[in-house]
């Protein structure tokens, strides 16, 4: 999945590739849903989705690039499904087992550049430092919040990442946003509070419960 999100902001603005990339798990989110509410709010952040990632006048987005995003959306509906298994399981063991296939996974692929970046002590830092802000951190508090909602309102939640990748291209890419693109992640976020608002109740059953042995 990252892989594929690397080789599509190469390509094409940060913010219009999580765009693209969200519809994968947004897509899961609409064929799972069970309730109307759910699914209105799936729709509004549908349509905040569709027009932060429209393209500005002018503008041509790279096929090779929207491509990438979208196989990368696809690779994020499948983890969303199986990360909520894997979130069944106590304690962080699945998470650890899912980052050394995914390292055996992209080493032939990244074997060449590594390489490269040994020798620098300065580039090893960085990729450290990537590792654990892009990967390790993220995905421990992910499957921590998918031990506590249903799939269809993590997928929801998951819109706040356009918005936010939006105003990181903004800020720190210098990536134009305009007052179109405002407003739509104004509906992005409206969507995302709504939906974990209005969210039917989920017990969660404390895993020490889960485990603990009848007398």
């Amino acid at each position: 999945m990252n892989g594929f999100f690397y080789a599509a902001i190469e390509r094409v603005p940060l913010g219009v590739a999580v765009t693209v990339e969200f519809l994968g798990p947004l897509t899961m989110a609409a064929l799972l849903s069970r309730r109307v509410g759910d699914l209105a709010w799936i729709l509004l952040a549908a349509g905040g989705v569709a027009v932060l990632g429209w393209p500005g006048e002018g503008a041509g987005l790279d096929p090779v690039g929207i491509v990438f995003a979208l196989v990368a959306g696809v690779f994020w509906a499948l983890y969303v499904l199986t990360g909520a298994k894997a979130a069944a399981e106590p304690g962080q063991g699945g998470l650890a087992v899912a980052m050394g296939v995914a390292a055996v996974a992209v080493l032939p692929l990244g074997a060449h550049g590594a390489g490269q970046v040994v020798g620098e002590p300065r580039l090893v830092v960085v990729a450290v430092g990537a590792a654990v802000l892009a990967s390790v951190v993220p995905y421990t508090l992910q499957v921590s919040a998918l031990r506590r909602l249903s799939a269809p309102v993590f997928g929801v939640l998951l819109s706040l990442e356009p918005a936010v990748a939006t105003l990181a291209g903004w800020l720190l890419l210098s990536q134009d946003v305009g007052p179109v693109a405002v407003a739509a992640i104004a509906v992005v976020v409206l969507a995302s509070v709504g939906s974990t608002v209005f969210a039917a109740p989920r017990r969660v059953e404390p895993v020490a419960d889960r485990y603990r042995p009848e007398a």
